[in-house]
């Protein structure tokens, strides 16, 4: 399992990294008159377009190359991959997967199962090797579990795994053309090899011109299997910040923007010929214990006690965090699944703690933490104060208000647990919460975030002690067994049951309190020149080409 990738931490790395990109627009101006072309600002930091060799480049490469499935294709019938369909046997071991008949790549060559196959299989090849494709997008995690990957003809595909898994449809390889890949090295793949422009891919936009710290310049695939997308162009710029972005739409030269600060969303909702959007991503902002017993173990005993961690849990209100910290731009948090995992989301109504703060007094009292002088003493009648460590802006994570530290800092004053707050840099704050066995720890309260893959089985890896993800070090082995059991569970009820155990089980013992499942704010201009955006809370996919593949010149 740790050899799975964050993908979606990942492709967040894209969203909000820093670059160099300095504060203008290098396209050309967006014309009144409407010219075709699509224009995107994002804080973004593409450095190669080579998918093998990076994490940093899911834009614009996602809009070139498509996922074999993908989870676009299993939430909307319409967004469709590299397969137009798929099968899994009895057996649950073998998947079959039927590619879009007569499909070719952009430079007009067929595009087949054999590329699939070839991609796996490249991959595959390269596990083991000193050149072990690993430090990019597209990499080996997962692999390990495949048999085989054979493409039956040049319109079926069939992948054998060792064991069930729905890793088959989960996994997040962008598809290449076998004629470009094929005399690629393990070791140019992971490192010299660019890929430079133009690139061949079967996705609806090909990245034609690639100015790295500047934008990339997309074309329309002629041979794009649904027909030629309606834009002329796509010029899809970079920044360093949001404010660019800001002033882009509203000057009117860019249609669309991602990656706004909340004063700046509220700012363009007044604009009317603006609209404003917010979609759920699989971010889940945290409260994490340090449970340690041994090395790294916070300074008191009372972190290790699941009743006091429970009792602290009813001194957090979730929903104001939302509307004071987040200015209603979050859900607020409750389990380890967020919302925009609608297939494994539950709100646990029938357990779910409720703000108290006379409640969670009465529970620290009954676990054996009284006050005295206004202050709680430990078992052994010692007073403490806890250290809350915290970033705010995790490189590559939506930040995290400082008004919800101060928030639960303050709450949890009021009950007699003084709290003080550490604000580390992104480096140093991962040191700090690393394996203790590697000179993580030895902090009590962890503010944080992390953005992961919007599938079960890397969404659960947060309290899991087998995974470098679990930075509480809580421990358990029931739930490590039913996370077991997920990754090798194909059919979705039972998948379902499974995770509800997994999430019940972690709300219980509370080694994490979930605070809010943060928004991407986003915005575009009103039709003026372009329809076929989506929706205000999904104007473009963050996990698909979509809409780009529809958009039309009013």
């Amino acid at each position: 399992m740790n050899r799975m990738p964050v993908n979606r931490r990942a492709a967040l790395k894209t969203l909000l990294a820093g670059s160099a990109a300095p504060f203008v627009i290098r396209s050309a101006a967006f014309a009144a008159s409407c010219d075709g072309v699509v224009r995107v600002g994002a804080i973004a930091a593409p450095d190669t377009l080579n998918p093998f060799a990076t994490w940093g480049s899911y834009w614009p490469t996602g809009y070139t190359y498509d996922f074999l499935v993908g989870v676009d294709a299993q939430r909307h019938p319409d967004r469709k991959g590299f397969a137009k369909e798929w099968t899994v046997a009895d057996d649950q071991l073998t998947w079959t997967f039927k590619i879009w008949p007569g499909m070719k790549w952009s430079d007009s060559q067929p595009a087949t199962a054999r590329d699939a196959a070839f991609t796996y299989n490249y991959l595959k090849g390269s596990i083991g090797q000193p050149d072990e494709l690993n430090v990019g997008w597209n990499n080996t995690g997962g692999l390990e579990n495949i048999a085989s990957i054979t493409a039956l003809d040049d319109e079926t595909l069939q992948i054998v795994t060792k064991a069930p898994t729905r890793w088959p449809v989960d996994n997040w390889i962008m598809m290449v053309p076998e004629h470009v890949w094929k005399d690629i090295s393990y070791a140019q793949a992971r490192s010299t090899f660019h890929n430079n422009a133009p690139l061949v891919g079967t996705g609806p936009m090909i990245v034609a011109e690639f100015q790295q710290g500047q934008f990339a310049r997309l074309t329309p695939n002629k041979y794009f299997r649904t027909g030629q997308p309606a834009t002329a162009e796509m010029i899809f710029n970079v920044f360093n910040t949001a404010d660019p972005i800001a002033q882009g739409l509203k000057s009117g030269s860019l249609n669309y923007g991602l990656s706004l600060t909340a004063a700046q969303w509220a700012d363009l909702s007044k604009d009317p010929d603006i609209v404003v959007g917010q979609s759920r991503v699989e971010q889940t902002d945290f409260l994490a214990f340090n449970t340690a017993s041994g090395k790294g173990a916070g300074s008191t005993k009372a972190l290790q006690d699941a009743a006091f961690r429970d009792a602290i849990g009813y001194a957090i209100d979730q929903n104001a965090l939302v509307e004071r910290a987040y200015r209603g731009h979050a859900d607020p948090g409750v389990g380890l699944i967020p919302p925009v995992a609608a297939d494994y989301y539950s709100d646990l109504s029938d357990i779910r703690r409720h703000f108290d703060l006379a409640e969670a007094g009465r529970k620290l009292d009954a676990a054996g933490y009284r006050e005295s002088n206004g202050v709680r003493q430990d078992k052994e009648g010692k007073s403490f104060q806890l250290e809350l460590i915290t970033s705010g802006n995790e490189s590559g994570n939506l930040p995290i208000p400082l008004a919800a530290v101060q928030l639960i800092a303050a709450w949890l004053g009021q009950i007699g647990i003084p709290v003080s707050v550490t604000q580390l840099d992104s480096g140093a704050l991962g040191a700090r919460v690393g394996s203790p066995a590697k000179g993580g720890g030895g902090w009590d309260l962890y503010v944080g975030s992390r953005w992961l893959s919007p599938f079960p089985s890397l969404l659960l890896t947060l309290g899991s002690a087998k995974s470098a993800r679990d930075t509480s070090y809580w421990a358990s082995d029931k739930f490590d067994e039913l996370l077991s059991q997920i990754e090798r569970t194909v059919d979705l009820k039972k998948s379902q049951e499974l995770v509800d155990q997994a999430v019940r089980l972690i709300y219980t013992e509370a080694p994490y309190l979930m605070l809010a499942y943060p928004f991407v704010l986003e915005a575009r201009r009103r039709n003026d020149c372009f329809v076929g955006w989506g929706p205000d809370d999904e104007m473009v996919s963050m996990s698909s080409y979509f809409p780009f593949d529809r958009l039309k010149p009013v």
